[in-house]
């Protein structure tokens, strides 16, 4: 993959695309200025967020740890990816300290829970640090809403973290291919802040202009090849070579005859990195912002095609409406139609998915996933995002499900 990132005398071209590539993401999100730099992965990402955060408002926290710091409280929703208790855990805050705020019948945070949760920690004699909003929640596709939690942390000074980088599922059916040619063409599926391309859905976004940093990963809805993650900041004082520099004497000299700013690797917390701003910058120049917006929209629309289809065939049941490209639904078998009164039938229907996907695995027609959710019993979560997907592969996708649990 080339040089490592450190210096811009080692990688200029490498350095130069990926701060054109972080201004770019930077103006889509509505900053015309700020910070940034590309993590492995959204789960590293929004540690950063917590990390830098936490710097802000104590910076003695670099040098002394935790020990002269109150109890410092986040909060998320309950829809929230995982990361947040394990980016507690590793920087020392405390999965304890990670308090997840109440969600309304959609999965979108509720502002004024949030608000009560806030006060209550408060007057516990916690310290509210961080708020992770989500764009994009990972099994329902959840929105929450931004400008509502950014007045939330306005009042109370809290940093505002918007995480659009969540999501998982796979679509690896197409009639007549086996599955393993299809794995490469079916990664991960996380969307968010990939709205933001599209004039037409970027409204679900609304506020996150208002968000003191975001995570971005481009290598979900985009398609770009693993791993691009984008940590995104509106800090222009340097927070970022402050909280995580050390100024090794070996490599960030401050006397080179170019402009040291470019030498960017300190403001990491890793010392390699790979070049993943090139795989964006290569698709963007590629295609284009209306490619990727196209991409967007394609994805959007064969979720509504699926959706429709979905409603019309006889036995597929929806979770929930979808908001953006979570489409949520339950495959009732013949077996189990027309007893939804029964005492059985839930735990009964809670065993259709697994048993389908067991199925469709041995046969290596398709891969797709399914998960329970509070107290509704598995169910499939599909999210298409690949863009060589056709109706027809979506049709043969709700034929297989159907013919594999026909007889359950």
């Amino acid at each position: 993959m080339g040089p490592s990132r450190y210096t811009y005398e080692v990688a200029p071209v490498l350095v130069l695309m990926e701060e054109q590539v972080l201004a770019k993401l930077r103006e889509l999100v509505g900053w015309s200025s700020g910070d940034g730099i590309f993590a492995p992965g959204g789960s590293m990402s929004n540690m950063l967020a917590m990390n830098v955060a936490r710097f802000r408002r104590f910076p003695q926290s670099r040098s002394t740890g935790n020990w002269d710091l109150p109890r410092l409280g986040l909060f998320a929703s309950q829809e929230s990816h995982y990361s947040i208790q394990k980016g507690a855990a590793f920087l020392g805050i405390g999965t304890d300290n990670v308090h997840l705020v109440q969600t309304d019948e959609r999965g979108k945070m509720i502002p004024e829970e949030l608000e009560k949760e806030i006060q209550r920690v408060k007057s516990e004699g916690t310290a509210p640090l961080f708020v992770r909003a989500t764009s994009g929640t990972t099994v329902l596709g959840a929105f929450d809403p931004l400008d509502a939690i950014a007045d939330v942390c306005a009042r109370h000074g809290l940093w505002l973290h918007v995480d659009v980088s969540l999501g998982g599922s796979r679509f690896g059916g197409v009639p007549g291919v086996p599955l393993w040619a299809l794995i490469p063409l079916s990664l991960q599926a996380a969307w968010g802040g990939s709205a933001l391309l599209s004039p037409r859905l970027r409204h679900l976004l609304a506020g996150i202009q208002r968000s003191d940093s975001v995570t971005w990963n481009p290598h979900k809805l985009l398609m770009v090849g693993l791993q691009c993650s984008a940590f995104l900041l509106r800090d222009t004082s340097g927070l970022l070579q402050r909280c995580h520099g050390v100024g090794a004497s070996y490599l960030f000299q401050q006397d080179k005859f170019y402009d040291v700013s470019l030498d960017t690797g300190d403001k990491s917390p890793q010392c390699g990195r790979r070049a993943d701003g090139l795989k964006l910058w290569i698709l963007w120049k590629a295609v284009g912002s209306r490619g990727l917006a196209w991409r967007v929209e394609r994805a959007f629309a064969a979720t509504r095609y699926l959706l429709e289809q979905v409603k019309s065939r006889e036995g597929f049941q929806l979770v929930i409406e979808p908001e953006f490209l979570n489409l949520c639904f339950w495959f009732i078998p013949p077996s189990l139609r027309g007893k939804e009164n029964s005492p059985e039938f839930w735990d009964k229907l809670g065993k259709v998915a697994p048993a389908i996907k067991e199925r469709m695995m041995r046969r290596g027609s398709m891969m797709v996933g399914y998960q329970p959710h509070g107290s509704r019993v598995n169910f499939f979560r599909q999210i298409v995002t690949n863009p060589a997907v056709t109706r027809q592969d979506l049709d043969f996708f709700l034929d297989e499900i159907q013919e594999l649990g026909w007889d359950l």
